[in-house]
């Protein structure tokens, strides 16, 4: 177990049209984070979330057109292939109150957003392959 502690916190707002993916993944790089966690809230034009099917080890994508509520879009920053990377999970609500939610996928483009990115200082967190899951996930931070 690594103790971490807060650096700075990011926050605001990505412009209507652009894809949400992308623009997370562009700040991190660019403002250097490499360890975090993102929150945030808001809408889409389109958007595209992902299952892990834990037998094909896949991701099966999932698409809804029109607009949905981001109901909540959470997820972490850590370091893969030498850089930082995103990873987010999205909870969508459409206009008739049902929700669905997974893992976020390009494509996603958003209505509008409001978006936290608290920074942490310590032990970097590094991914890698793991061969029981098939998923990229830290091999530092274990608890236990």
């Amino acid at each position: 177990m690594t103790n971490y502690k807060f650096k700075r916190t990011i926050i605001g707002q990505f412009s209507h049209g652009t894809d949400l993916l992308e623009e997370l993944t562009q700040l991190v790089q660019k403002e250097d984070i490499r360890s975090g966690r993102i929150h945030g809230i808001g809408a889409t034009t389109h958007a595209i979330v992902a299952y892990y099917d834990q037998n094909t080890k896949k991701y099966n994508s999932m698409e809804f057109t029109g607009g949905m509520e981001i109901l909540n879009l959470t997820g972490n920053v850590s370091i893969r292939d030498g850089k930082p990377f995103v990873h987010v999970h999205l909870l969508l609500g459409d206009p008739n109150g049902k929700v669905f939610g997974g893992h976020l996928m390009p494509g996603t483009k958003l209505w509008a957003s409001e978006v936290i990115i608290d920074e942490f200082e310590g032990e970097e967190l590094v991914r890698g392959q793991d061969e029981k899951t098939g998923l990229f996930l830290w091999k530092t931070g274990k608890l236990t």
